[in-house]
C-alpha cells in the first residue's frame, strides 16, 4: 500500500471514504509486516500477528531458559516459570498492544468525518483542516521518527532498563545472576535483552508516539474558530463524538494494567511485598493514564465556554421575549376570552423553552463525560484485581463483593 500524500480539499472525501484518517495505518513497521505477510491493507490477519510477534519474544525465552537450567528448579531463586511478569508482558500485554490497532482504527477514522459532517468545520477554515490531517500523515508515515523511537529503545535498554533489572531482584533470576562485577547474563538474559524487551518496548513506545499524533491534531483543530452549537443535546456544542472516540483507547490502557499488575505480582511472590504497600502507586498510575487519555480533549476547553458565555447570552434574551409574550397573552388579558387554555400549544412552547435553555446552561467546558473517565480507570484496575486473591481467599473475597453490591 502507497503511502498516501492529502491532496487539497481531501478532507472533503473524507465524508466518502472515512477510513482514509487513520493514526495507526501506514509507516515503516506497517509495510514490513505486510511484505511478511501479517498484515493487509486494512490491519487484518490479526490472530497471525499476534502470535507470530509474541512467540519471537517469549518462545525462545522458554527454550535457552530450559537450555540453561533456570525454568523452573535450579539455581535461580526466580525460575523462568515462576517469572509473573516476563509471561503477562510478552502473552497479554504484547497481545493487547498489537491488538489495539484495529480498534482504534475502526473508531479513530470516523472523527474526521464527524467534524466535517456536523459542520464544526466553517469552509472558510478548511484549508487549515486539511493541514491538521496532512501532518497526522507525515508523522504517522515518518520513515524518521519509527527509526529514532528504535534507537531510543535501544539506548533507553542499555542505560536505564537493565540496571534497573539488576537491582530489583538482589537475588539470582533465569536472566541473569548478581555479581562483584555486576549482573552475568544467562543466554536467555540475553535474548530478553537485545531482542525481546526491545520489540515490547518499541511497540509501546509507538503507541506513546501514535497518542503524541492523537493529541497533536486535537490541538490543531481547536486552533479553528469552530462552529460549535450551543443548543446542541450532548452538552459539547457537538464535539460528544470525541468521548466516544477515545474509548477505543481501553485495550491500550488494560495493557498497561495488565503490565503493572506483572511488575507487582512479581514483588509479592518473590520479595515479600504485599498489595496495599502499592495503593498510592496504583493510583497514581491510574491516574495519569486516564489524564494522557483525557487530556488531550481539554484544549477545547476555550472554545466550549466561549459557545457557553455566548449561548445563555443569545438563548436568555430569546427566552425573555418568548416569557413576556406568554406573561402578556395568558396573564395579563392578552388572549381572547373564550381561548382554552387546556391543551393550548403555549405551554408545550414554554416548557420547551425551559428544557432548551437548560441544555445551554450545562453545557461542559471539556467534551468528555464522568461515565467516560469512570470507564477509562477501571479498565486500567481490571487487571490488577486478580492481585486481591494474595490479600484473602476467593471465597472470601467473593462474599465481600456480593455483600457490597447486595
Amino acid at each position: 500500500m502507497k503511502t498516501r500524500t492529502l491532496a487539497p480539499a481531501d478532507s472533503l472525501n473524507l465524508l466518502r471514504d472515512p477510513r482514509d484518517f487513520s493514526i495507526v495505518l501506514e509507516g515503516p513497521l506497517f509495510q514490513l509486516l505486510r511484505q511478511l505477510h501479517l498484515t493487509d491493507d486494512a490491519l487484518g490477519l490479526l490472530m497471525r500477528r499476534i502470535v507470530v510477534i509474541s512467540l519471537l519474544t517469549w518462545l525462545p525465552l522458554l527454550v535457552l531458559s530450559a537450555l540453561d537450567g533456570n525454568l523452573l528448579g535450579g539455581r535461580p531463586a526466580v525460575p523462568f516459570l515462576l517469572d509473573v511478569g516476563v509471561h503477562v508482558r510478552f502473552l497479554v500485554v504484547v497481545p493487547l498492544l498489537i491488538g489495539a490497532e484495529p480498534i482504534v482504527h475502526r473508531r479513530m477514522r470516523l472523527v474526521a468525518k464527524q467534524f466535517l459532517a456536523r459542520h464544526l468545520i466553517p469552509e472558510s477554515t478548511m484549508a487549515r483542516f486539511d493541514s491538521a490531517i496532512a501532518s497526522v500523515f507525515r508523522l504517522r508515515n515518518s520513515v524518521l521518527a519509527e527509526a529514532l523511537l528504535l534507537a531510543f529503545v535501544y539506548v533507553f535498554d542499555i542505560l536505564v532498563v537493565w540496571p534497573y533489572y539488576s537491582i530489583v531482584f538482589e537475588i539470582p533470576t533465569w536472566y541473569a545472576a548478581p555479581s562483584v562485577a555486576g549482573s552475568k547474563l544467562s543466554l536467555a538474559g540475553m535474548w530478553y535483552g537485545y531482542v525481546a524487551l526491545p520489540i515490547f518496548q518499541f511497540l509501546l513506545c509507538r503507541w506513546y508516539f501514535r497518542l503524541f499524533i492523537w493529541a497533536r491534531f486535537l490541538w490543531q483543530v481547536s486552533r479553528i474558530d469552530l462552529s460549535l452549537v450551543p443548543m446542541h443535546p450532548d452538552r459539547v456544542g457537538g464535539l460528544g463524538f470525541l468521548s466516544d472516540a477515545v474509548q477505543a483507547f481501553i485495550p491500550l490502557l488494560i495493557a498497561h494494567g495488565a503490565l503493572m499488575a506483572g511488575m507487582l505480582g512479581n514483588r509479592i511472590y518473590h520479595l515479600g511485598a504485599t498489595l496495599p504497600d502499592f495503593m498510592l502507586v496504583i493510583l497514581v498510575f491510574v491516574t495519569v493514564l486516564v489524564c494522557v487519555v483525557l487530556g488531550p480533549l481539554i484544549v477545547f476547553a476555550p472554545q466550549l465556554a466561549r459557545a457557553k458565555r455566548i449561548g445563555r447570552g443569545e438563548y436568555g434574551t430569546l427566552a425573555e421575549r418568548y416569557v413576556r409574550e406568554f406573561d402578556a397573552k395568558w396573564l395579563r388579558g392578552g388572549a381572547p376570552a373564550d381561548a382554552p387554555l387546556l391543551g393550548s400549544g403555549d405551554i408545550q412552547s414554554l416548557a420547551d423553552m425551559g428544557n432548551s435553555f437548560s441544555v445551554v446552561q450545562t453545557i461542559r467546558i471539556a467534551p468528555f463525560t464522568r461515565e467516560t473517565a469512570f470507564r477509562l480507570a477501571a479498565a486500567t484496575l481490571a487487571p490488577v484485581a486478580p492481585l486481591l486473591l494474595t490479600m484473602m481467599p476467593l471465597e472470601e473475597l467473593l462474599k465481600r463483593l456480593l455483600g457490597m453490591l447486595f
